[in-house]
């Protein structure tokens, strides 16, 4: 008897030692829970930890306070249910300077929050709460920005221009290297592999809230952002990164939710990292500029990603791309599916290449971004101020795009302006205002089974300007329709009209003055 509890009793000794290997409490670390700033325990236990291979920083229930965190390879951060961890507000908590990206730039400034650099297996878990008590940040910005005349330079402002001596960037951009204050990101890992963020929520992020640069493995799962009113505040924004998972998050921010990036002009050229191999699915946004955005900052490329499965409820924008002349850099290989909006302030669908630049026409050159190759289906959408718009440009129109199974209600429909090879199917716009469907100096089209159930009396449901090949097939108006068709512009030409029944239009095809009279084939 007393060899079985000897072996019992050294069993439930071994799972004991077992649980806690590895485990390192911040309270028994010189950490406390009240409120009371420390920084240097929470760091050195990341350090303990890291000398012995790795392990898990544990928080439990209470509130901590702490300045910038350096992680290292193989370090969890764990908060419990219960537990808040803030972010110091005094500046000087977050130098000195280190390497960082700041909106796709490469230089030195305040160091991010939670920052890795060249590390790899970092995890954040758990069900408690992490505050950036970003306003102090915003504040900062707002000072800066709202002077009317010249103000004395801080010694943040006065670090800055010493230690990026030689930065350059586009001209464009020097209003915003004028301010020379850069807020940090709430979790920037630089060149890291295999990350992990999960369970936990993160809320009023002095700037981009999870931002991992030049990273490989990123998974961002189960997590909560919350930066209402705020400026800058994006959600989940991977750069220059390759093999990225977003899953089953819940956003509301001061700008865009989740947008996807690589480097801006030149210095984004110059790294030529793009970001592939990402999916989005099963995530929730509310406030924010755009759900899902991709650029601007594309200079190194984005391509192969998935979005699905989502819901935008409140934002400005859904789905958008935009880039512009002078960035450079390919969009390509994207799949967007499943997506649901509501109450979309701007456009539920943008594609745009002229984002915050001029409209002057410019050779091809490897500063002409291109997007192609971009397909959308099975999207439902609400409330929304426009359906859609595509909008290329003359040197470098966007290429290959479809919409597929699309219904949604709002003031007004699709516009497509220099494009090729845009196709249609099984896409209703019920617009309130103007055509459902409006193209110009497009060519290779195909309107295949489109319409609108609110067709609008004198307007067209479709309205084609210099539009060539252009299939327009299988539609069947179910209510009165005024106008299905109007067609206009010297350039247009072949435009062929197959397997339509009109039974419920006025007038299938209003010929503009302009339109050469054969080019329309029924």
């Amino acid at each position: 008897m007393k060899k079985y509890i000897l072996i019992i009793f050294c069993f439930i000794t071994s799972l004991a030692t077992f649980a806690n290997d590895g485990w390192i409490n911040i309270l028994k670390e010189g950490g406390n829970n009240k409120g009371i700033k420390c920084t240097q325990a929470i760091q050195n236990a990341i350090e303990k930890a890291s000398k012995n291979g790795g392990g898990t920083i544990f928080f439990p229930a209470g509130e901590y306070l702490t300045g910038a965190l350096t992680l290292k390879s193989n370090i969890t951060i764990h908060l419990d249910s219960g537990a808040l961890l803030k972010f110091s507000e005094n500046f000087d908590d977050f130098l000195p300077y280190v390497e960082m990206r700041y909106e796709g730039i490469v230089m030195k400034s305040f160091q991010p929050l939670f920052y890795a650099k060249d590390q790899q297996n970092i995890t954040i878990t758990g069900r408690g709460v992490i505050d950036g008590q970003g306003k102090a940040w915003w504040n900062e910005v707002y000072r800066i920005e709202s002077a009317k005349g010249p103000i004395p330079e801080t010694k943040y402002q006065k670090m800055w221009e010493e230690q990026n001596k030689g930065l350059y960037t586009e001209p464009y951009y020097k209003r915003t290297v004028d301010k020379k204050f850069f807020r940090p990101s709430f979790f920037q890992a630089y060149n890291c592999k295999n990350i992990l963020i999960e369970g936990v929520t993160f809320q009023n992020s002095p700037f981009w809230t999870i931002n991992p640069e030049f990273c490989d493995n990123v998974t961002v799962t189960g997590i909560s952002i919350f930066n209402p009113h705020s400026p800058n505040t994006d959600g989940i924004n991977p750069s220059s990164c390759t093999n990225v998972h977003i899953s089953n998050c819940h956003i509301s921010v001061g700008d865009d939710c989740i947008t996807i990036k690589s480097g801006r002009d030149g210095d984004g050229r110059k790294y030529g990292k793009a970001t592939e191999n990402v999916t989005i699915t099963n995530c929730t946004m509310l406030s924010g500029h755009g759900g899902v955005v991709i650029g601007s900052e594309m200079s190194g490329g984005i391509k192969k990603i998935t979005i699905s499965n989502c819901v935008f409820d409140g934002t400005d924008r859904g789905i958008r791309i935009k880039s512009a002349r002078g960035r450079g850099g390919v969009v390509e290989d994207i799949r967007v599916d499943n997506i649901v909006m509501k109450n979309i302030k701007e456009e539920a669908i943008v594609l745009s290449l002229f984002y915050d630049k001029g409209t002057t026409v410019e050779p091809v050159t490897e500063k002409t971004p291109i997007f192609r190759n971009i397909h959308m289906s099975n999207i439902t959408a609400s409330n929304v101020n426009k359906a859609g718009q595509i909008l290329g440009i003359t040197e470098m129109p966007i290429q290959n795009i479809t919409f597929s199974n699309i219904n949604m209600d709002g003031k007004e429909g699709f516009t497509v302006n220099t494009a090729t090879d845009v196709e249609f199917h099984d896409v209703k716009v019920n617009a309130t205002v103007g055509s459902s469907f409006k193209i110009s100096d497009s060519k290779n089209v195909i309107l295949d089974n489109v319409g609108s159930l609110t067709a609008i009396k004198g307007v067209p449901v479709i309205k084609l300007d210099n539009v060539s090949n252009t299939l327009i097939n299988n539609n069947f108006p179910f209510n009165e329709t005024d106008i299905f068709i109007e067609a206009d512009g010297k350039e247009t030409k072949n435009i062929f009209l197959k397997n339509n029944v009109f039974n419920n239009v006025k007038t299938a095809i209003k010929k503009g003055t302009s339109l050469d009279k054969r080019v329309i084939t029924e």
